[in-house]
């Protein structure tokens, strides 16, 4: 099984707060915060791969934080939309995360009135999830804040340097999550991916 991708009730009242400081300082990208050094090792992939995806998240949880989302979220609404209603498992299994991330995350989205769960008329003891009126009126949001993400993580760069980026960055995710090849029909089982490294 995958392993848990986001963890937002650990994680995202930290982001949320690292940014409203870094705005605070004039910062709102929360570059500052996003870049602690990594001594001799600064210009290291390892070091730049941390620091990247600090500031990613740091600035989804602020986005994110304006629509009453947190990071993951939008992923989990995002597969519900596309998919349409969908058991709790098969739910985990598209976005990629652990089962009782997911059962946290669909708690949350249900308190906030974005989704509603209801049991499976041919297996009580399965819950279907599907998106609420006032879920399907955040769609336009979400794209909105991705887009924004989208924008700001490729100032400065070409369409050519992004393109690439996207092929780059597919390749580095691959090689560190091997579900990634199974889903895309790379490779065969996870545990194969794994054993034949």
């Amino acid at each position: 099984m995958a392993e848990p991708l986001i963890d937002e009730e650990r994680d995202a009242t930290g982001e949320r707060a690292a940014a409203r400081e870094s705005a605070a300082d004039g910062d709102p990208a929360g570059a500052r915060g996003a870049a602690p050094g990594c001594g001799e090792y600064d210009s290291d992939l390892n070091c730049l791969m941390a620091n990247a995806t600090r500031g990613h998240r740091v600035l989804l949880a602020s986005l994110l934080g304006e629509i009453d989302l947190y990071p993951g979220q939008e992923r989990v609404m995002g597969a519900l939309w596309d998919n349409g209603p969908q058991s709790q498992n098969g739910l985990a299994r598209i976005v990629g995360i652990d089962v009782s991330t997911m059962t946290k995350t669909l708690q949350r989205l249900e308190r906030s009135g974005f989704v509603s769960r209801r049991p499976d008329p041919a297996n009580r003891r399965i819950s279907i999830v599907d998106v609420t009126p006032r879920g399907h009126a955040l769609r336009p949001e979400v794209d909105r804040v991705l887009a924004e993400m989208h924008r700001r993580m490729t100032q400065g760069l070409t369409a050519e340097q992004t393109d690439e980026l996207l092929t780059l960055l597919s390749v580095v995710r691959n090689n560190l999550c091997p579900e990634a090849r199974v889903v895309e029909g790379l490779e065969g089982h996870p545990a194969d991916v794994a054993r034949d490294g």
